[in-house]
């Protein structure tokens, strides 16, 4: 997603996710996502907008309250407001693709990520998607983000209209008032299914900011 971006002069950074195990060999929680998301922030030499995607929404909600940030993007994700964790907004019982462990972790089915997440991607970009599938902590998705940053900043949601794991009527349910609302052709990956165009829609809600 770097690269279709850079194209149109957005540079841009993924967060390795500390509750994902890409910043170290102890699984965080929400609070340490967000601490590495507004290390990424402060990294940035001018104005930041925060995109965060299914699980990111939650942490953009709360690191998005940096004085740096000035546009908050959600895709196929979730808008909680004060007191609200994941787990609150989609229900506490696990979907099917999901997978607890009894060591406070969470893992997905690869079969079931494929049909329901990937199944508009090519061949090629659903198995290295599929190879990088990790276990996640449990603990982030019990937590609220202690800052609504969507209360103060700008903020637009990407309907996946093709997602079938979050289908397009739920995500629709979940975008807050004065919230611009962007319909996009695609299922829950749209940056794997059709980088693109879908780099240009960014660029385009970055745009009207």
């Amino acid at each position: 997603m770097t690269k279709p971006l850079a194209k149109l002069g957005v540079p841009s950074v993924a967060v390795a996710l500390p509750s994902c195990g890409e910043s170290g060999d102890t699984l965080g929680d929400l609070y340490d996502d967000v601490r590495a998301c507004r290390e990424a922030i402060a990294e940035v030499d001018g104005p930041v907008v925060l995109c965060g995607h299914s699980y990111g929404g939650m942490i953009i909600t709360e690191a998005g309250a940096d004085d740096r940030v000035t546009q908050l993007l959600y895709v196929t994700s979730v808008m909680p407001d004060a007191g609200q964790s994941q787990a609150d907004l989609i229900g506490s019982e696990p979907a099917p693709w999901l997978l607890p462990g009894e060591d406070g972790t969470v893992g997905v089915d690869p079969d079931m990520i494929r049909e329901f997440f990937l199944q508009d991607c090519d061949e090629n970009t659903t198995e290295q998607a599929l190879s990088r599938l990790t276990r996640q902590a449990l603990l982030p998705f019990t937590q609220a983000p202690r800052q609504i940053a969507w209360q103060q900043k700008p903020a637009t949601y990407f309907v996946c209209t093709k997602d079938l794991a979050t289908p397009p009527e739920v995500q629709r349910q979940r975008v807050k008032a004065d919230t611009r609302l962007v319909e996009f052709g695609a299922g829950h990956h749209p940056f794997l299914s059709r980088p693109v165009e879908f780099a240009e829609s960014i660029a385009a809600a970055i745009d009207r900011s």
